[in-house]
């Protein structure tokens, strides 16, 4: 699975269009500055909602969010969103774009189809906490406008918009959706008619389609071959980690392969052994300080460091806080 998001391109030219100071908003999210300027912007789940959590703080806009999430000028879509829009409706649209989600971020876009409703929902696979209300706004707003888009036609409509978390003052959000908001969901989701959902593309196009999708098929393949190579790596170190801290030959032998070819596949996947440990070693922390039963220096025994300082310092370096900071914040909660 994909760990990390990439920050769409098109999110500062955004943030500019409405005058959200960027520079602002990576300090209060504490990002790099230079984030958006990177050829592939990448970001975790937790570093993600900083960074919608800085747009609302420093924008002071509550229906930025939705005002993001607009967006009519298909040139600015990602080629994934592009693919989706040649397809044959609203539904074939959807599920393509969960489909080829899997190459681009650790998020799950999941639709229901019935004889009335069509319901799209977001999860977000590695959070810790809700997401952001502006971040929810965001997607709900853009599936909106993809779908407009796509039918060509500006006003249509959903059934009914679901939110997870209370909101304040639904007359603005209904009035953007042109429809009833409800909270108190089980996701955040948006629901059309299935009628609409079913409508013919207006932007169908087989033609380009069947040039951006064989590419994505074969990204899809090659990356479920990578990444479970790199999980099966992953998998054999936290196997043999209690009080240990397993080197590249030992992982080598218990995969049945020699040391230089482990490398090699690791390197072919854009990885090294050390960057797969510490991703072991770190999942397993967030698991074994969710779990209130172990005390911080049998989990820093567990994960095979010298002593609990060793341990803190490795935490701070992954979470930007001490472990015991963390272990409150998050009690209870299984990663």
């Amino acid at each position: 699975m994909v760990k990390h998001f990439r920050v769409p391109g098109r999110l500062p030219v955004k943030l500019a269009e409405f005058e959200v100071s960027i520079p602002a908003v990576l300090r209060r999210a504490g990002l790099a500055q230079d984030l958006f300027e990177q050829k592939r912007a990448l970001v975790s789940t937790e570093e993600l909602f900083a960074l919608w959590n800085a747009i609302a703080i420093v924008s002071a806009d509550p229906f930025l969010g939705l005002k993001l999430g607009v967006e009519t000028k298909v040139e600015r879509y990602h080629p994934m969103a592009i693919a989706a829009l040649c397809t044959e409706n609203l539904v074939t649209a959807v599920r393509t774009i969960a489909r080829y989600k899997k190459l681009t971020a650790p998020e799950d876009i999941f639709n229901e189809l019935s004889e009335t409703e069509f319901r799209v929902s977001f999860r977000w696979l590695l959070a810790v906490e809700d997401e952001p209300p502006i971040l929810a706004d965001y997607c709900l707003a853009w599936m909106l406008s993809a779908a407009r888009v796509g039918t060509g036609m500006a006003q249509l409509k959903p059934l009914r918009i679901e939110y997870m978390q209370q909101r304040e003052n639904l007359r603005p959000l209904e009035r953007h959706f042109g429809c009833e908001v409800v909270c108190g969901a089980a996701r955040n989701a948006i629901v059309f008619r299935a009628e609409d959902a079913r409508m013919p593309f207006a932007t169908r196009n087989w033609d380009l389609l069947e040039l951006l999708a064989p590419q994505f098929e074969k990204q899809l393949k090659e990356a479920q071959t990578e990444h479970s190579f790199v999980e099966l790596v992953r998998r054999a170190i936290q196997d043999r980690l209690a009080g240990h801290r397993p080197n590249v030959e030992l992982i080598a032998q218990a995969l049945h392969m020699s040391e230089r070819t482990l490398q090699r596949r690791l390197q072919e996947a854009g990885y090294n052994y050390q960057r797969v440990l510490d991703e072991a070693r770190h999942q397993m922390a967030r698991y074994y300080l969710s779990n209130g039963v172990l005390e911080l220096n049998e989990a820093a025994y567990l994960l095979g460091f010298e002593d609990p300082n060793s341990f803190g310092r490795a935490f701070r370096g992954w979470e930007g806080v001490p472990p015991s900071d963390w272990r409150e914040a998050h009690r209870m909660r299984v990663i």
